[in-house]
């Protein structure tokens, strides 16, 4: 068993869940640094004395693994190989009256804004003048941007809400800045996330200033590609489309998790649209951001979902062709407005009709890379991997898009470098290619 010594604390921090965890963590080790304590993300040497956990909670996979985790490092501090375990984020902020009383070994719990709370109890004190430095996880080339936190849609399945609390918006002025920061660290892009990025300025300004931010940022010295994820398609501020047309910074590209679209669907999980309104939202966006690459996300076996629904998602799938598309099958989550609801979509069933999506997208997304073959693209260079150079287009975001392989043996080139890719073959979520320039 490990003894307990007077060295100096190192701390590990383990990140669960979706890129805004990410960033939280990277808020927490940067406040760790500046006050001279050392902190490693997921490190494997095995060598740190105390183990904060930042856990997920939004779905029962997720929650399954965080919970997973929590009992490992709970069992390691156990067996003395860890001296203090500290759980934050998502599922601690829902559930740590029953965490705590499930997994004791835990020396303490801590919400999603509890922050200062949980600096303090690592001897560290929260510096306010820190706002926007982080440590980065990511490569130095690219950085997720938390532009809000929390979210007031009223979304029946979601119990974000519940962990985050409510919209509340950074100003421009601090996320300029921070922009700035990053840039001058060698940050190329900024991939901008929030619970509802569209929502964006409105509990500051009194009105939506998504255009507003983009067009801030756009100036910004050094920063290259700016990217828009989790827009949300009621009351979508078109003044955005505009700075996305004009704007060569602005990757043509947009993730807007759509969920469903058959009526009935969308009116039991209070979306606030409808099918009509969401086709002519589509249509628009094309026309505005012409070659606009657009990611969505669903939701299949939802309470109530018929087959008639279900063939209505699936054919319209086939027939809008989107760009980038994922699938969850629901989660049957307590306190939210669809857990009054029965969960009468069995599991098996949920899974088949993800199963179908996905075959449709697969062979969409494949016809999609082939009508590439022969054309030049702009990529930038994320990492090496085996044998090739792995980078993206500006249709593409970071672990859920495409990505681009350019054999190494025949190219040199740098990570966080811009180059010129002739597309030579095509897979379904993949291309290959041959550096030109």
């Amino acid at each position: 068993m490990r003894t307990k010594t007077l060295r100096k604390n190192k701390i590990n921090v383990i990140t669960l869940g979706c890129s805004k965890n990410l960033y939280d963590s990277e808020v927490l080790m940067g406040q760790l640094k500046a006050n001279e304590i050392e902190a490693e993300h997921e490190s494997t040497k095995d060598d740190a004395n105390i183990v904060v956990i930042n856990t997920c909670g939004f779905i029962d996979n997720a929650k399954e693994e965080s919970i997973e985790t929590i009992l490992r490092f709970a069992q390691a501090k156990e067996d003395g190989l860890v001296e203090k375990v500290f759980v934050t984020g998502c599922l601690s902020e829902r559930y740590k009256p029953d965490l705590e009383k499930e997994i004791p070994n835990v020396d303490e719990y801590f919400g999603t804004r509890d922050l200062p709370r949980l600096l303090k109890v690592l001897g560290a004190d929260y510096k306010h003048e820190l706002v926007g430095e982080r440590l980065l996880t990511t490569p130095s080339h690219y950085a997720y941007f938390k532009i809000s936190e929390g979210c007031d849609r009223p979304c029946s399945f979601c119990a974000i809400p519940l962990m985050r609390g409510k919209h509340v918006s950074t100003p421009i002025e601090e996320l300029v800045d921070s922009a700035k920061k990053l840039a001058a660290k060698g940050v190329k892009e900024l991939m901008l996330i929030a619970q509802d990025s569209t929502y964006y300025g409105i509990d500051l300004y009194g009105k939506r200033r998504l255009a507003d931010l983009l067009t801030e940022l756009c100036k910004v010295e050094g920063i290259e590609w700016i990217r828009l994820h989790y827009a949300f398609p009621a009351g979508f501020p078109e003044d955005v489309l505009d700075v996305m047309a004009n704007e060569p910074k602005i990757c043509k590209y947009l993730d807007m998790p759509l969920q469903h679209i058959a009526d009935p669907v969308l009116k039991s999980m209070r979306r606030g649209t409808t099918k009509e309104k969401t086709d002519r939202l589509l249509n628009l966006l094309k026309e505005r951001v012409p070659g606009i690459a657009l990611r969505t996300t669903l939701i299949v076996g939802y309470p109530g979902e018929t087959e008639e629904d279900f063939q209505v998602l699936l054919d319209w799938v086939k027939e809008t062709r989107f760009d980038r598309l994922g699938v969850f099958t629901y989660s049957h989550e307590e306190n939210t407005h669809a857990f009054a609801l029965e969960d009468d979509v069995p599991e098996a069933e949920k899974q088949r009709r993800a199963e179908l999506v996905m075959e449709v997208q697969q062979e969409i997304s494949l016809q999609k890379n082939q009508e590439l073959i022969g054309r030049t693209l702009k990529v930038l260079i994320d990492r090496v991997e085996g044998d090739n150079f792995v980078g993206r287009t500006e249709y593409d975001s970071v672990e859920v898009d495409n990505e681009v392989l350019i054999p190494a043996k025949d190219n040199y080139l740098r990570i966080g470098d811009f180059v010129n890719v002739e597309v030579t073959d095509a897979e379904h979520f993949d291309l290959h290619g041959k550096f030109v320039s």
